[in-house]
C-alpha cells in the first residue's frame, strides 16, 4: 500500500514541499532513496526503534521510502516523524483519514518522543501558502509559529500525539500550540515581565529597560547625534576613538532607541532565527530588533554564513537583519572578513554558493563598528601615542576605501576630561531619543509606501533622484564638497541619504544646505590627511 506524507525542506528562508512516499511490497529490507544525507539515512534505525518502543510492529516485508523530488538533497533529522507515520499507515496498523491535510516534521527519540527541529516557522508558513489545513511540529518548534495565520499549528511531544491529530483533528484541540500549557505559561510570564501592546500599531513591545541608557553616557553629544541619525535612517556607522572613550557604551545603548520591528520585518527575522536553530527563549515572532556582537576572532563563515554541502546556515550578517551588527575592534578583524562585508552592505543580501547548491539570505542590517585610531590606541590624545605615522596609516589601511564608502557616518569619540566626568550631568534619556527616531522612521515608511524599502539607507540612486531633490543652492554645495573633499560617487549619494534622514529628524520636507554640511562632516576618514 502506497502512502504519501508531506514534509518540507528549507532553502534560504523559505521551505519547499518534500513528499515522503512509503510503500510496502513483498520482499525483505528497508530501503531509503531520494538523495538523503547521513542524518536522514540514520533516521531508519531511530524510527524503527521508536515505533517498537511504542508497541508497534515493523512489517516483515520490503519497505521502500522515497523522498521526492528525488533530485533535491535532503538533510537533517526532521523526516523521522513523517517516515514513522508513513510506515504505520502503509502497514495498516493505523487508519489516517486526514494524513494528506497536514505537513509533518520532527525528530524522534528512541522512546517515541518528538524533538524539535530548526525551521518551524518556515514550515508553518509554507503549509499556509500551500493550502494545508494544519502543520504538526515538535512543541518547541511549534511555539515559533504560534502567530502563523490561516493554518492550525499543532505542537506534539510524542508520536502518539501526532497519531491522535491525524486520526481525528476535531478531538485534538488540546494539542493546538496556542492551547498548550507551555504557550499559556510563556504568555503569563510576558505579562508579569512588563510586556505591553502598542495601541497604535498592535505590536507587542518589550517594556524592560535597555542595557545602557543614553542618560548614563556623560557628554559625547556629537557621537550621540551620529548614533541618533544612524538609527533614524538605518545608516552604517563607525566610531573611532581611544580605549575607554565610550564607543562600546554608545553601541549598547542603540537597542534602546530603535523602533520595534514591523510585521514584515519581524516575519523575515524570525524565519532566519528559526532556520538557523538559534533560540530566542521566546514565543511567536521576534519583536525586538536583533543586536549581534561577534568577537573579532570570528571566522568568515561565521560572519557571512556557510556550511558543508546542503547544510548552509545563515551567518551574523543575516542574524542581524533589520537590526544591528556591532563589530568592536573593527581593525582587528581579518582582512578577508572586512572585505566580505562589502557585498551585503551594498546589496542587503548575501548569496552563499557551493558546488551543488546556492542559497540566498537577507542581510539588511545596520553596521555599527568601533575601532582604535592606531595600534596603541591613543593617537590624538597629546603625546600618549607611541606609534609612528607609518604604523598609524597601516592600521587604518585595513579599513579599505570601498568599505569606508559604504559606511555612511564616521565619528570620532574623544575621552572626557576628568573634571567633566566628576561633574557631568545626566543626559537626555533613551526614551526621548527613541521618540524622535520612531517619528523619523514613520516619515520614511510613508514616503516609501510604493517601494520595497522602509528606510533612507536602502534607497537606490534612482530613488535618491526621485525622493531627494536638491535645490540649486544645495547642488552648488555638493559640487563644492566633492571638489574640496575628493569624495567618491558612492560617498556623494550617501551624503544625500544622511542629509535626508537629518531632514526627517528635523521634520522638514526638503533637504537644506545645513543638512548636507552636517552629513558631509561625518566623513572625516575620506580625507587623505586624517592621520
Amino acid at each position: 500500500m502506497l502512502v504519501n506524507v508531506f514534509g518540507a525542506k528549507c532553502i534560504g528562508i523559505d521551505a519547499v514541499r518534500v513528499t515522503v512516499e512509503v510503500d510496502i511490497v513483498p520482499g525483505i529490507g528497508i530501503h531509503l532513496v531520494g538523495l538523503a544525507d547521513t542524518a536522514v539515512k540514520e533516521s531508519l534505525l531511530r524510527t524503527i526503534t521508536s515505533l517498537q518502543a511504542l508497541g508497534y510492529k515493523i512489517p516483515g516485508r520490503k519497505i521502500v521510502i522515497n523522498l521526492a523530488p528525488a533530485d533535491l538533497r535532503k538533510n537533517g533529522s526532521g523526516y523521522d516523524l513523517p517516515i514513522a507515520l508513513g510506515i504505520l499507515a502503509a502497514s495498516d496498523q493505523c487508519q489516517f483519514q486526514y494524513l494528506g491535510d497536514f505537513l509533518v516534521m520532527g525528530e524522534l527519540g528512541l522512546d517515541g518522543s518528538v524533538r524539535d527541529v530548526p525551521g518551524g516557522l518556515a514550515f508553518a508558513d509554507m503549509a499556509r501558502t500551500e493550502g494545508f489545513k494544519g502543520c504538526i511540529l515538535p512543541l518547541t518548534s511549534a511555539l515559533e509559529a504560534v502567530e502563523c495565520q490561516d493554518v492550525d499549528v499543532y505542537g506534539v511531544s510524542t508520536v502518539l500525539d501526532a497519531l491522535k491529530i491525524i486520526a481525528d483533528p476535531s478531538s485534538a484541540d488540546d494539542l493546538l500550540v496556542k492551547n498548550s500549557r507551555e504557550y499559556q505559561s510563556m504568555m503569563r510570564s510576558r505579562t508579569k515581565s512588563g510586556i505591553v501592546v502598542d495601541i497604535t500599531t498592535g505590536e507587542v513591545l518589550p517594556a524592560d529597560a535597555p542595557e545602557v541608557d543614553f542618560a548614563d553616557v556623560i557628554g559625547q553629544e556629537s557621537a550621540k547625534r551620529a548614533v541618533e541619525i544612524a538609527c533614524a535612517g538605518q545608516h552604517n556607522l563607525i566610531m573611532v576613538g581611544v580605549p575607554g572613550s565610550g564607543k562600546s557604551s554608545l553601541a549598547k545603548a542603540i537597542p534602546g532607541i530603535l523602533p520595534p520591528l514591523i510585521h514584515e520585518e519581524s516575519l523575515i527575522t524570525s524565519k532566519i532565527y528559526s532556520i538557523a536553530g538559534v533560540s530566542t527563549r521566546g514565543v511567536g515572532l521576534i519583536r525586538r530588533r536583533p543586536f549581534r556582537a561577534p568577537h573579532y576572532s570570528a571566522s568568515l563563515p561565521a560572519i557571512i554564513g556557510g556550511g558543508a554541502g546542503d547544510a548552509i546556515v545563515p551567518g551574523e550578517v543575516s542574524l542581524a537583519s533589520h537590526g544591528v551588527l556591532f563589530l568592536d575592534e573593527f581593525g582587528q578583524f581579518p582582512k578577508s572578513v572586512i572585505e566580505a562585508l562589502r557585498g551585503p552592505l551594498e546589496d542587503r543580501k548575501v548569496t552563499i554558493s557551493r558546488l551543488r547548491s546556492k542559497v540566498e539570505y537577507p542581510a539588511s542590517f545596520m553596521l555599527v563598528a568601533a575601532s582604535n585610531p592606531c595600534p596603541c590606541g591613543y593617537y590624538g590624545e597629546g603625546d600618549r601615542c607611541t606609534c609612528t605615522p607609518t604604523q598609524r596609516r597601516s592600521y587604518l589601511a585595513r579599513l579599505s576605501g570601498p568599505i569606508m564608502d559604504r559606511i555612511d557616518l564616521q565619528t570620532w569619540v574623544r575621552p572626557l576630561p576628568p573634571e567633566k566626568i566628576a561633574t557631568g550631568r545626566k543626559a537626555e534619556p533613551s526614551a526621548a531619543v527613541a521618540r524622535r527616531v520612531r517619528a523619523a522612521r514613520e516619515r520614511q515608511r510613508m514616503r516609501f509606501l510604493c517601494e520595497e524599502i522602509t528606510t533612507n539607507a536602502e534607497m537606490t540612486n534612482k530613488m535618491i533622484e526621485r525622493y531627494c531633490p536638491l535645490s540649486e543652492e544645495c547642488v552648488k554645495t555638493m559640487n563644492r564638497l566633492v571638489t574640496t573633499m575628493h569624495f567618491s560617487m558612492r560617498a556623494y549619494y550617501r551624503i544625500i541619504k544622511v542629509a535626508r534622514t537629518i531632514a526627517d529628524l528635523a521634520g522638514t520636507e526638503d533637504i537644506e544646505v545645513a543638512h548636507l554640511l552636517e552629513a558631509a562632516g561625518y566623513r572625516f576618514l575620506d580625507r587623505q590627511d586624517t592621520i
